[in-house]
């Protein structure tokens, strides 16, 4: 009887229900970005154990592998080209050991689109499409570097052109741009980070088990920022989707990826302007497994980060005014355009190699976890410690 006479809610007004959509879809977005920027900052605690790697590189093929296990484990090709640069001012690094390692860089910065590829692994259809658009950054940069690797060992073309270049640059420094990611992100993770290891620290008081304290706080934050990474995508998509509504592919398709050179200069101002290709690449995943963005859409959006992402390394090295820092920085450029001018007139070798391994993983989804622990981890490492003998 009760529930005959309950009055029945009335649905919020149409401007009111879209205006909480658009506010569900801007908090989603910036728990995907804060998540992203948490798992980055705390991870560069181990910052100390990669600058002791990369000066430990005395061929090519150890610099190479060592850039791809140093850039996973701190998740920011960024950080690793960075702390390249400096080592290369410092004189600890020259710019021929330097160079292998900006390329392995490159590779290893693709983890992080694979990660966030994994969490659609529950649902076949959309890791199905959101895994071959994870993985078609990682299959462009291992081809470049398979192509362009010899021929830098042999003939340096990337080191003698951009010696020539870094020349017009000498003594130019003090030049910095602050990443507008870092302003409104930085704060609260490093707030979150602080605020789980003042609490584990307060949990584990005992100062003979610091170290372990702080192994503690490290796993927590991860798992925490792993956590908001997983809602913080579920709500984006969703919040995509009601905010633009029933017209959301066209909205994609005529603002985002209106075509190759759209998409491409997009993804080369965003990546610039925030100095995080992992960023802009992961993004576009989940639109991926969502159905919004094919494989062909996201390739040259794919190629405009990678060029983006050397602006970074490029304003650390004019920092340091060091003609032989900038000299590693251009070359870090120069291999990812030269990368973009061969492999897009080719698109259909990374695009399909890309879909065949998307194949691959749907029917043993777990596999694709395989695949990251192999290719980021646990090749690199044990071909560091091959090659060291």
């Amino acid at each position: 009887m009760a529930s005959k006479n309950r009055i029945p809610s009335k649905p919020l007004p149409a401007p009111l229900k879209r205006t909480l959509d658009i506010l569900i879809f801007i908090v989603a977005l910036y728990g995907f970005l804060l998540s992203i920027q948490t798992i980055s900052c705390t991870l560069k605690s181990f910052q100390d154990f990669a600058t002791f790697l990369l000066s430990l590189t005395d061929n090519p093929l150890i610099g190479l592998f060592i850039g791809i296990f140093v850039t996973a484990i701190i998740q920011s090709s960024s950080a690793t080209t960075s702390l390249v640069v400096c080592l290369v001012a410092a004189g600890t690094l020259t710019p021929g050991h330097a160079i292998p390692i900006v390329m392995g860089a490159n590779i290893g910065t693709t983890v992080t689109n694979l990660m966030v590829s994994l969490f659609h692994i529950s649902r076949k259809e959309e890791f199905f499409r959101a895994f071959p658009v994870a993985t078609v950054h990682d299959m462009f940069n291992q081809l470049s570097v398979i192509i362009f690797l010899p021929i830098e060992i042999f003939f340096h073309p990337l080191e003698k052109v951009s010696g020539f270049m870094a020349k017009g640059f000498s003594g130019i420094g003090g030049f910095k741009f602050l990443s507008p990611l870092k302003f409104i992100v930085d704060p609260v993770a490093n707030l979150v980070k602080e605020g789980i290891g003042a609490l584990t620290k307060l949990a584990i008081s005992n100062p003979a088990h610091a170290r372990a304290a702080d192994t503690v706080s490290i796993i927590l934050t991860l798992l925490v920022a792993l956590v908001v990474l997983f809602f913080g995508l579920k709500f984006m998509v969703d919040g995509m989707r009601k905010v633009v509504g029933s017209k959301t592919e066209v909205f994609v398709d005529r603002y985002l990826f209106g075509g190759p050179i759209r998409a491409f200069l997009l993804a080369l101002v965003i990546t610039s302007v925030i100095q995080s290709s992992s960023v802009t690449t992961s993004f576009v995943v989940p639109l991926a497994g969502a159905g919004l963005v094919t494989l062909e859409q996201v390739f040259p959006y794919t190629l405009g980060a990678n060029i983006g992402t050397t602006v970074t390394a490029i304003l650390a090295s004019l920092v340091t005014g060091e003609p032989i820092a900038i000299q590693v920085a251009f070359a870090h450029m120069l291999f990812n355009i030269s990368g973009t001018i061969l492999w897009y007139p080719l698109r259909i070798v990374p695009i399909s190699l890309a879909r065949w391994l998307g194949k691959m993983v749907a029917w043993k989804r777990w596999t694709a976890i395989v695949y990251v622990v192999v290719i980021f981890f646990l090749i690199p490492l044990g071909l560091i410690l091959l090659l060291r003998r």
